[in-house]
């Protein structure tokens, strides 16, 4: 049996993850705010610590692998809260569980967004890079829920990018999707929020396939990268979004 970990494996795409993952017969230890194994703030750098602690004292010997999904959408206030989340909250916590992934030779895959791209604001995004998230928090909380949304999530798939190599020299593979519109709660969320809510069923109606995503969809993604058959799949970032970024961006790849 092998064994994994992941954060926000609560509800939607992790939820989905995380019920793949066990079907097979694997294990999957999920921490996350509420309704967890681990039950831990990842918007906290102590809830963070919790995390890793919890993670490491149910998988004393190690990991197969690792998916960062905990994340919030444009929607949520402060938008401070949102970087703390998605970009700290998946960073600190695969790096303080280095050494636990690099043990069973593990495959860590980062939850991105299509949104990552639209990101405008390079200063926030190299604030997080750099490791400041107090600096990060103040320059973000000046701006609006969709700077803190799409650079957080350009900032981990340039974290993916940046520190493939090096992971990979260790035994340890760094992925990340990239999804589209998908049905889940916090989509639904964003659509409902007066100041997101319109552009987002625009956004919606120009899926190239005609419709959006399921948690499946997104879930079947993330296990082929945690598998064996994505081997030599490294510093990689797939996109699951029914071809909406060739369709903004056909001549970057």
């Amino acid at each position: 049996m092998a064994v994994f970990a992941m954060t926000g494996g609560a509800t939607g795409i992790g939820a989905a993850i995380r019920d793949r993952i066990q079907a097979r017969g694997d294990r999957m230890i999920v921490a996350d705010i509420r309704d967890a194994e681990v039950v831990a703030d990842l918007g906290t750098a102590e809830g963070r610590r919790a995390a890793v602690a919890g993670i490491r004292a149910a998988a004393p010997e190690g990991l197969d692998g690792f998916v960062a999904c905990a994340g919030l959408g444009p929607n949520v206030d402060p938008p401070s809260r949102v970087a703390r989340v998605n970009y700290f909250g998946a960073v600190e916590v695969i790096e303080g569980l280095r050494d636990a992934l690099a043990a069973r030779a593990a495959s860590v895959v980062v939850i991105s967004s299509n949104s990552a791209p639209m990101s405008a604001d390079a200063a926030f995004v190299d604030l997080l890079l750099a490791g400041d998230e107090e600096g990060a928090a103040v320059h973000v909380d000046k701006c609006d829920g969709q700077v803190a949304y799409a650079g957080s999530k350009m900032g981990v798939a340039r974290w993916v990018r940046g520190n493939a190599p090096a992971w990979a020299k260790e035994g340890v593979r760094l992925n990340a999707v990239a999804p589209g519109i998908v049905n889940t709660a916090l989509s639904t969320g964003v659509a409902a929020d007066q100041r997101y809510g319109a552009a987002m069923q625009a956004f919606a109606a120009t899926v190239p396939v005609g419709y959006i995503g399921e948690p499946c969809d997104v879930a079947a993604a993330v296990d082929f990268l945690l598998g064996a058959e994505s081997r030599f799949v490294c510093g990689s970032i797939l996109f699951v979004d029914g071809g909406h970024d060739a369709l903004l961006r056909p001549a970057q790849f």
